[in-house]
C-alpha cells in the first residue's frame, strides 16, 4: 500500500482550468502542471496577495487570469475547483452548458491514487469532524498502522496521495463543499456524525446540504456509520448505493442494540464487530479515557471507534488511541479556574448545533455568545439551554438576534449586551461574565456564530478569550 509516482500519460496536453487560488487551488495547479497538463488558473480577486501568488505560478509556466472567475477559458476539458466556490458560479454554468466536468481537489486526489493505494476512512457532519478524524488517526496509530489525518483538517490529500510517505490507511475529514465536487469518491467506510442547518448560503437549501453530506456513503465497502440520535443520518445510509455486504453501523450514547456501538455503565462497548451481535458486547474503553468527556465528545469517540473497528482494529488500540488523544485548542478547552469559576473556550462552536452540544455539557453557565449569525436563528438553542443559564454576555455584530431569542424564551436570565465590536470587547466580556458568575459556575464561550466580524478566525477569538481569562486570574492571584 502507499503512494506512487503518477503517470502523466492521461494528462499530457489536457487543458485544465483551476478555479481559485489559495490553499487547495495552488497545489492542484502545480500538480496538474507537473503531470503535463496545460493549466489556466482563474480567480475572482485581483489584490496584492493574488498577484504575488499568480507571479509564482506564472514563473513555472502556468497561466493565471486574475479578476475573471466567470469566463470559461477556451479549450477547457476539465475544471478543478477550490471548495469555497459556490455551485451557482457563472463559470460552472458555462461548464455545464459546454459539457465540461467539474472536480474538487478531493476528487483530483482520489483519481490520482494508484492500485493498492491506502484506503480512506472518511468523516463528515455539521460538527465534530476534526475531533473525530484526529481521534480515529490516534486509534489507528495505536494499532501500529501508518496513517495520517488529512483532508479538510488542513493536510492536503494531494500531498498524502502523491508524497513519498507510504500509508496503510488515511483518516479523511470531508466538508460538504468538498463532497459536492467529489462524484467518484468511494471510501472503505464512512461516517456522518450529525446534520444541522449550516452553509445554506452555499448549498442553497437544507436538502441540497444534506444530499452533499450523503455522498460520503456512496460506494462504501465495509461500513456506513450513522448517529442513532440523528435519524437523518440513518436515512442517508438507506438511500446510499453501497457495495454488497456493506453494513449500517449506529453509534449511541445509550445502551447499544445489535450492529451499534454505545455506552453501558461508563464503558464504551461494541455490538457491531463481534461474533454474536445479538448476545455479545465487546468492551472498548471507558468514558474517563475521553478528554473532555462531554456528551458530544463521547459521540465523536464512538464514531471514530466504529470506523477503526470496521478496519479491523483490536479493542485495546481503541482504548489506547482515545487515551492518547488531546483535543485541538478552542474546542471545549478548559482555560483556568478563577475564584472557583471554570472558564471554558469553545470558540470553534461557530453555529447553533455546535453551541447546543457545548451548552449541554455544563450547568450552571454564564454564556458568552455572538458574532456573525450566517442566517441562523436561535430560538431552539436558547429554549434548550434556558434552564442552565446563570447569565449571558453578548458580543458581535448579530448579537441582537440572540438577545431577541433570550427575551422570548429566557426572560428571567440577566443579559449584558456589549455594543463594542472591536477585538478589545473580549476582555470586557470576560469581566462581565466574571461579575455574573458564582462559585461552581462555568463561564462558557460558545458563540454559536462565526468570528469574522471581530476576529480573523475562531482561533484568534479563542486566544483573545484565553488571554482575558489569564489576565483576570493574574489580578485575582
Amino acid at each position: 500500500m502507499g503512494s506512487r509516482q503518477v503517470s502523466n500519460q492521461d494528462w499530457q496536453g489536457k487543458h485544465v482550468t483551476v478555479a481559485g487560488l489559495g490553499v487547495s487551488g495552488i497545489p492542484a495547479a502545480k500538480v496538474l502542471h507537473g503531470l503535463g497538463a496545460v493549466v489556466t488558473v482563474v480567480n475572482d480577486g485581483d489584490d496584492e496577495r493574488s498577484r504575488t501568488q499568480a507571479a509564482e505560478l506564472e514563473a513555472q509556466g502556468i497561466t493565471v487570469r486574475l479578476g475573471d472567475g466567470a469566463t470559461l477559458p477556451e479549450s477547457t476539458e476539465l475544471i478543478v475547483t477550490t471548495p469555497g466556490w459556490k455551485p451557482d458560479k457563472p463559470l460552472f454554468t458555462a461548464a455545464a452548458e459546454a459539457g465540461v466536468p467539474v472536480w474538487g481537489d478531493v476528487e483530483l486526489a482520489w483519481r490520482l491514487r494508484g492500485p493498492g493505494a491506502a484506503p480512506w476512512l472518511a468523516v463528515t457532519g455539521t460538527n465534530g469532524k476534526t475531533t473525530t478524524v484526529r481521534m480515529l488517526a490516534s486509534i489507528l496509530e495505536a494499532a501500529g498502522l501508518r496513517t495520517a489525518a488529512v483532508g479538510n483538517i488542513g493536510v492536503s490529500l494531494l500531498d498524502a496521495v502523491l508524497g513519498d510517505e507510504e500509508y496503510d490507511v488515511l483518516a479523511v475529514e470531508l466538508s460538504s463543499y468538498q463532497l459536492h465536487w467529489s462524484p467518484s469518491l468511494r471510501a472503505h467506510s464512512a461516517a456522518v456524525l450529525n446534520l444541522a442547518p449550516d452553509h445554506l448560503d452555499w448549498h442553497g437549501s437544507m436538502a441540497a446540504y444534506v444530499a452533499d453530506k450523503g455522498r460520503i456513503y456512496e460506494g462504501n465497502r465495509v461500513a456506513c456509520v450513522y448517529n442513532a440520535a440523528d435519524p437523518a443520518t440513518e436515512d442517508l445510509v438507506r438511500e446510499a448505493d453501497v457495495e454488497e455486504g456493506c453494513r449500517a453501523i449506529g453509534f449511541t450514547l445509550n445502551t447499544p442494540g445489535p450492529s451499534q456501538l454505545g455506552v453501558v455503565d461508563g464503558i464504551l462497548v461494541d455490538r457491531a464487530f463481534v461474533a454474536n451481535r445479538q448476545k455479545q458486547a465487546q468492551e472498548l474503553a471507558e468514558v474517563k479515557d475521553i478528554d473532555p468527556p462531554a456528551p458530544h465528545n463521547i459521540a465523536n469517540a464512538l464514531a471514530a471507534a466504529a470506523l477503526a473497528r470496521a478496519f479491523g482494529v483490536e479493542p485495546a488500540a481503541v482504548r489506547d488511541g482515545l487515551r492518547a488523544f488531546r483535543s485541538d485548542p478552542h474546542r471545549i478547552e478548559h482555560v483556568a479556574n478563577v475564584a472557583q469559576v471554570a472558564y471554558v473556550d469553545d470558540s470553534k462552536a461557530t453555529n447553533t448545533h455546535a453551541a447546543e452540544a457545548s451548552l449541554a455539557a455544563y450547568d450552571p453557565i454564564v454564556w458568552i455568545a455572538g458574532g456573525l449569525a450566517k442566517g441562523a436563528t436561535f430560538d431552539e438553542l436558547v429554549t434548550g439551554a434556558a434552564g442552565r443559564l446563570r447569565g449571558v454576555v453578548l458580543i458581535g455584530r448579530d448579537r441582537e438576534l440572540i438577545r431577541e431569542a433570550l427575551t422570548r424564551h429566557a426572560p428571567e436570565v440577566p443579559v449584558v449586551d456589549l455594543g463594542r465590536t472591536d477585538t478589545g470587547a473580549m476582555s470586557e466580556a470576560v469581566r462581565e461574565a466574571a461579575r455574573l458568575a458564582r462559585p461552581g459556575d462555568t463561564v462558557l464561550m460558545a458563540p454559536a456564530c462565526a468570528s469574522m466580524d471581530m476576529f480573523v478566525n475562531y482561533n484568534k477569538r479563542g486566544e483573545a478569550f484565553a488571554d482575558a481569562v489569564r489576565a483576570l486570574a493574574a489580578e485575582s492571584a
